[in-house]
């Protein structure tokens, strides 16, 4: 005689879906603690274009800087690109999770997969505002004053703008198979996001091009808050600060800096929905 047990399986709801996502966030968080090295790893790059790019182009540049340093000017843009790849790689993991067939337990789950997606979305983010902290407390070491304001200011610009990044990894990562193709594809957009967003360099004077394209680029108006929040905090001349962070204009209206952040959070938001389309098609 066969003795079939009987299998219960909870109904979907709000309640399954919220557990979901806080069950996807601590395992991220868990692999993080874990990986150490891969999080120091991303720390190297912010650490090298501050200490020595910003140490041995200052030189040269002190003439148009003013009183202001090269470094101090290179922190809020390496503040807020420091987080990219972080986010980037983390929503990476899900191409792992594919791989290793983990993804596939999730996947019958009774959950809706957005969850899945709001999970990883919302745990990429804080692994990378996380690291951003790190950048944050070596403000005092390149003469960038930091109170509690200041930090809150920048720690939440900086989880809007990791949310995004990470939206638009997990957009285009949802339906690839191979870290391979992941890696390669996510180094050539990282880069040109990261260096046409003004985060090394003033947003005034530029060529006509590089000027169009920079306005285009989302990450521009992610830096450029950060900057404008780190620049309340310095003294300097109006002359200097208009000249090294330039407000952002569309056709002579001046963006405010409420505006930029609301695009900021709209584009993550709509990448994210793209996202869960995409993680829909999954099989």
């Amino acid at each position: 005689m066969t003795i079939v047990a009987a299998v219960s399986v909870p109904q979907r709801g709000i309640a399954l879906d919220v557990r979901a996502v806080k069950i996807v966030i601590q395992r991220d968080l868990i692999r993080t603690v874990q990986d150490r090295t891969r999080f120091v790893a991303a720390l190297v790059q912010p650490l090298l274009f501050l200490f020595v790019l910003g140490a041995g182009l200052s030189s040269l540049t002190q003439g148009s800087t003013g009183a202001l340093d090269l470094q101090q000017f290179m922190f809020p843009g390496i503040l807020a690109t420091s987080t990219l790849f972080t986010a980037v790689f983390s929503a990476m993991s899900i191409v792992w999770d594919r791989e290793f067939g983990f993804l596939r337990e999730m996947l019958v789950a009774p959950v809706r997969r957005s969850s899945i997606i709001v999970g990883k979305a919302l745990a990429g983010a804080t692994v990378a505002t996380v690291q951003g902290t790190l950048v944050l407390v070596l403000a005092p070491v390149v003469d960038v004053p930091l109170n509690a304001t200041l930090a809150l200011t920048l720690l939440g610009e900086v989880f809007l703008l990791s949310f995004t990044m990470t939206a638009f990894a997990l957009a285009i990562v949802a339906r690839i198979t191979q870290v391979q193709t992941v890696m390669g594809l996510m180094q050539v957009l990282i880069l040109p996001l990261s260096f046409l967003s003004g985060a090394l360099y003033p947003l005034s004077n530029l060529p006509g091009w590089l000027s169009v394209v920079t306005r285009l680029n989302p990450l521009t108006y992610a830096v450029h808050p950060v900057r404008a929040a780190v620049f309340e905090h310095l003294s300097m001349s109006p002359e200097v600060r208009q000249r090294l962070n330039p407000p952002i204009t569309w056709g002579g209206w001046i963006v405010p800096t409420s505006v930029q952040l609301l695009l900021v959070a709209g584009i993550g938001a709509a990448l994210l929905a793209v996202a869960v389309v995409q993680f829909q098609k999954v099989e």
